[in-house]
């Protein structure tokens, strides 16, 4: 089984990863709109985020109207605006700058319903994570800022320099053991900087039965249902991805680091 998704460049709606099927919890599409173009959905069982990757829109959730959306030109170009959309809610996108729009919309499966809301790119939180060449900028959508607004999604953006790894040292989360580890699947959408480079995403378990790797291009989509996942960005280019997380035992992110890595946390102590 292949667990990447290779771009398909389409227009409109294009359903990626759904959730029940592909994973258990996790899905994943994007809507590519072109100038002054409008697209309806419904979400269902499944509670959503709509991350604004690039352009301008209105975005309307059970007739409540959230107006001018997105302040970026790229994934590259600053923090997201984003959509809460609750379980069993329709919702419209209509372009709005008369260019093309980009919006990912990551879904969880959920059975509580909350009310829709907007997280501003002032709202985003921001953190640089790593050190020597395993250096990147994380941006926290809906993580800890959304606890009791939210009932299962997990969703943020990373954004890895170029020659460097992220998502290390390597850590995984499939399994259900408070307080060492919290089970949740995940998906990552990427893009690159620029477009003709790559990344790679290696996938693998500690009893290496999941020993996999994948050369990543612009546009393609990785499941994560277990193991650790680490990328990398080859030299000469950025390599961004969007997570979403969820899973059936809360919201909290508990990773496991891989136990052959564990003495690069005492590499930072000792270069300051």
């Amino acid at each position: 089984m292949s667990y990447l998704y290779p771009n398909k460049n389409v227009e409109g709606y294009t359903q990626i990863v759904k959730a029940g099927k592909d994973l258990n919890f996790c899905g994943f599409g994007l809507l590519k709109l072109k100038a002054n173009e409008t697209h309806e959905l419904k979400t269902e069982d499944e509670e959503a985020v709509l991350v604004i990757l690039s352009g301008k829109c209105h975005v309307t959730v059970n007739g409540q109207k959230f107006t001018d959306l997105g302040e970026r030109k790229d994934v590259f170009s600053g923090n997201p605006t984003s959509v809460y959309i609750p379980i069993h809610s329709s919702f419209k996108v209509e372009e709005t700058q008369g260019l093309d729009l980009e919006v990912a919309v990551v879904s969880a499966k959920a059975e509580k319903k909350f009310e829709p809301f907007v997280v501003r790119p002032e709202e985003v939180v921001c953190n640089h994570r790593g050190i020597l060449n395993y250096q990147r900028d994380v941006r926290d959508i809906i993580v800890d800022n959304a606890e009791g607004k939210v009932h299962r999604i997990v969703v943020g953006e990373t954004i890895s320099y170029p020659g460097q790894w992220s998502s290390y040292p390597s850590h995984k989360h499939d399994k259900h053991n408070p307080p060492y580890e919290a089970n949740l699947e995940e998906v990552y959408y990427f893009k690159v900087k620029p477009e003709g480079g790559f990344g790679v995403q290696v996938m693998y378990n500690d009893d290496l039965t999941l020993r996999e790797a994948y050369m990543i291009k612009d546009g393609d989509t990785v499941i994560l249902p277990e193991g650790y996942h680490p990328v990398a960005a080859a030299p000469g280019f950025q390599v961004y991805y969007l997570w979403v997380m969820a899973g059936g035992y809360g919201r909290k992110l508990i990773p496991n680091d891989d136990p052959n890595l564990l003495w690069l946390h005492n590499v930072g102590p000792l270069l300051k």
